[in-house]
């Protein structure tokens, strides 16, 4: 087996930070009221000569200007489990240390590639969500626990060598029991090597059994003993806001990070969000919901913030905004798209799922629907909306329309076309091709006369409801060289009538 551990130094600040990446000097205070003393500090705060355990009464007489924010343990838990199950992507089998993540990943180099390699796409995603972190490698949880806060990027691979790492570890910095850290310098054992070299007996009656058992964790004589982490059913995530937020461009930094930290949970759950909420929280009490439903699960960062973006513009705030709150519970699985293994699209292309999510944020969710199509003969009948709500699971990637057939692309004049006598190509057997913009109901085609491409091609239907038709169709070419299907009755010349736009 071999087990990765990540510790996180600074949780509790890197937290704040995620909040004010521009904040001046700033630290977190704990203790009494009268006694409180830094327990962190950002680099502009150390450059000014703050530092960890300084009386807050000696900053601000060394420092006039800063800021001092409680430290809040129940976030650090928040922001602990939250990375666990990010984490959660890498490995099945994750639990939580004091301040730190622990995962097996033997089995996970498999599907990710060799150590190496996970271990930089762990980082790429600490350092993405804005927290610092040390990463090492060993074949016990416990003993990479220990040596990452020894060094980092320390990787033992097999437990031949595990004995070795461990023997230059300080005892200072090898997580023992409180007693033994405390008795051992004292009685000339400074490192582990040392430790481990004396005899189990003598220990046990100096030390007790704890001593011992936990020394065998680090070495492997005895299971970890850990509790396994589940990363949750429902994500719920607050941002508290540094100050009263007057205007929705002023939200748009902690959107995008709160739907980053939601993009991330799903990959750590291999799964996607149909639907959430999000909550702007105003004073007294008073919430702005707002509702964001996709037509498919999705968890693409970009898409899921442009998604979010487009439905807040509509927003009219009631009242300033003091924190953000993102809640998502219908958390369906998650399969991707399938992509041709080489594909022509421009580089800049955007995504035909993202496309649709942006145009439904854009103009609402009845802008876009899926168009199912029927047996009916009739082009004006040859297609329907289908009749689901607009967040259904049902809809298809490759099937979406804009729900305003009735105004086609607009072509001069006022005066319905006469049919001319040109040059006629005849249409394929089976039938010619078929529009790309298939037009509600048929309209006159207006302008000048149009040049027929290809034609005419019969249709004769609809005799058993009453509502029969007869036309001869025809591809034309309008005068600013669009490309139309448009019809006229047999044997008559009154004009021509609009079907459809080839693209």
């Amino acid at each position: 087996m071999l087990w990765a551990c990540i510790v996180l130094p600074h949780l509790a600040l890197d937290g704040v930070l995620r909040r004010r990446p521009d904040a001046g000097p700033l630290v977190l205070v704990n203790g009494p009221v009268n006694a409180r003393s830094i327990v962190s500090a950002n680099r502009e705060a150390r450059e000014a000569g703050l530092h960890v355990g300084q009386r807050l009464s000696a900053a601000q007489a060394l420092l006039t200007r800063f800021d001092a924010l409680p430290y809040d343990r129940e976030a650090v838990d928040r922001w602990h489990r939250f990375l666990a199950a990010v984490a959660y992507r890498y490995s099945s089998e994750v639990s939580l240390l004091p301040h730190a993540i622990v995962l097996e990943v033997s089995r996970s180099m498999g599907l990710f590639g060799p150590w190496p390699r996970l271990e930089a796409m762990l980082r790429a995603d600490l350092t993405a969500l804005g927290f610092r972190h040390r990463i090492t490698a060993a074949p016990t949880p416990h003993a990479a626990h220990v040596l990452a806060g020894v060094s980092d990027g320390q990787a033992v691979l097999t437990p031949d060598t595990l004995r070795r790492a461990l023997q230059r570890v300080p005892i200072a910095k090898s997580r023992l029991p409180a007693a033994a850290t405390e008795a051992l310098p004292g009685m000339g054992i400074r490192t582990l090597g040392q430790l481990l070299g004396l005899p189990r007996d003598g220990l046990r009656r100096r030390f007790g059994a704890e001593l011992l058992a936990t020394l065998d964790r680090l070495t492997g004589e005895l299971p970890a003993g850990l509790d396994a982490y589940r990363p949750p059913d429902v994500f719920d995530l607050r941002i508290e806001l540094m100050h009263e937020v007057e205007n929705i461009a002023s939200l748009v930094f902690p959107l995008r990070r709160i739907t980053g930290d939601l993009a991330a949970y799903l990959a750590g759950r291999d799964g996607g969000v149909q639907r959430f909420v999000l909550r702007l929280e105003h004073r007294d009490g008073k919430v702005t919901e707002v509702p964001v439903g996709l037509l498919t699960p999705e968890r693409e960062p970009g898409m899921l913030f442009e998604l979010a973006r487009g439905r807040l513009d509509q927003v009219q705030l009631p009242e300033p905004v003091l924190a953000m709150r993102l809640i998502a519970r219908e958390l369906p699985p998650f399969v991707p798209a399938g992509r041709d293994l080489f594909d022509d699209r421009p580089a800049n292309a955007v995504p035909i799922e993202q496309l649709r999510e942006r145009l439904r944020a854009r103009l609402g969710d009845r802008a876009v629907h899926q168009l199912d199509s029927t047996t009916d003969p009739r082009p004006e009948r040859a297609q329907a909306v289908a009749g689901q709500s607009p967040c259904g699971s049902g809809f298809s990637r490759d099937a979406f329309a804009f729900t305003n057939p009735q105004s086609p692309i607009p072509n001069p004049g006022s005066k319905a076309s006469r049919l001319k006598p040109l040059p006629q190509q005849p249409l394929p057997q089976g039938g010619g091709p078929r529009p790309t913009w298939l037009l509600d109901r048929p309209i006159p085609l207006r302008g000048t006369a149009p040049r027929i491409l290809a034609g005419p091609e019969r249709l004769e239907t609809g005799w058993w409801d009453g509502g029969e038709v007869c036309r001869d169709y025809y591809v034309v070419e309008t005068s600013l060289g669009q490309h139309a299907w448009a019809f006229c009755a047999p044997g008559e010349q009154a004009g021509w009538m609009l079907q459809g736009w080839f693209a």
